[in-house]
């Protein structure tokens, strides 16, 4: 009688009895003391202390009322919606929207260097944090025929958050104290 697959079973089982022992153990190697081995990676510390969610933070203790109670983590998580758009930082130029440093106390279509729409131009207001929310709610609405194409941020409380974010990244100042 033939086993024609005796050769690789008679390797396979080899291969295991010789895993499997047979010989001494190998020496342990000798332990490392642990101030030697090396470190994870530092993980940065978070922009901001975490607030439970609906909670306010205190980045915006000094913004005025609603704004002082949004939360921090909302506003960064939505203003993630517009950040491909737009930049924050002073003088750092314009992307597909206008730069929104220095948007509060604005007049409308007023940044330099961009182009707005017909329909931004022919606007007259100036940018208040209750201009952004409406404005933020549902743009196409608020200003017919401008060229932002994004659909709004329908939440409250994430419009709450996102501005009073803005407030805090692009340089908000307060109202302009009425002159005397």
């Amino acid at each position: 009688m033939r086993f024609p697959n005796a050769a690789p079973l008679a390797l396979i089982a080899a291969l295991a009895l010789a895993a499997c022992g047979g010989s001494d153990p190998a020496p342990a190697a000798p332990a490392e003391p642990a101030a030697t081995t090396p470190a994870a990676a530092p993980v940065a510390a978070p922009a901001a202390p975490a607030a439970a969610p609906n909670e306010p933070s205190p980045e915006f203790a000094n913004l005025p009322a609603p704004y002082n109670t949004a939360n921090y983590a909302v506003g960064a998580r939505t203003w993630k919606l517009c950040q491909s758009c737009h930049l924050t930082a002073e003088g750092a130029g314009h992307l597909v929207g206008p730069n929104l440093y220095g948007v509060f106390g604005r007049q409308v279509a007023t940044a330099e260097g961009f182009a707005y729409s017909p329909a931004l131009q022919a606007e007259t207001f100036t940018w208040t944090p209750e201009q952004l929310d409406h404005w933020l709610e549902n743009p196409r609405t608020f200003v017919p025929g401008n060229r932002m194409s994004f659909s709004g941020v329908r939440r409250e409380a994430d419009r709450l958050g996102v501005i009073a974010y803005l407030m805090v990244e692009t340089g908000y100042q307060g109202e302009a104290a009425p002159a005397e």
